[in-house]
């Protein structure tokens, strides 16, 4: 029996040239790819609470076209390009995710695909 694979794009200019998905669900799992503070016109807001929230928007809009919620999420990673932001990227973790509680990984890079970002963020869900 094949398992059904189904995929999401969200429009992104990167889906094409690097040839992945914003998201895909096999079976009752939705991985949610790593997600960048992008805003339609481009513009990119300084404030690292602002790009998380922006994020997190983005990945939960493609888990909802996989047939997912925020309440199937069960892990999230958060990639920071600075540590001092971690309490920002965290009060806006907690604003989608207090009640669900994943387990969440904070991790401090180099740096992201753009300069201007300061947040990138990865969700994974189960759903049923």
């Amino acid at each position: 029996m094949s398992v059904q694979r189904r995929r999401v794009a969200s429009g992104s200019p990167y889906e094409g040239p690097i040839g992945f998905s914003r998201a895909v669900r096999v079976g009752d799992r939705i991985e949610v790819a790593g997600t960048a503070p992008v805003w339609p016109d481009g513009s990119c807001p300084c404030d690292p609470e602002v790009q998380a929230d922006r994020c997190f928007a983005i990945a939960l809009d493609a888990l909802a076209q996989a047939g997912g919620t925020a309440a199937d999420v069960v892990r999230t990673r958060m990639y920071l390009t600075d540590p001092d932001d971690w309490e920002a990227v965290g009060r806006a973790h907690g604003r989608h995710f207090s009640d669900v509680r994943p387990v969440a990984t904070m991790v401090v890079v180099a740096g992201l695909l753009d300069p201007r970002w300061k947040v990138e963020v990865e969700v994974s869900a189960v759903v049923g």
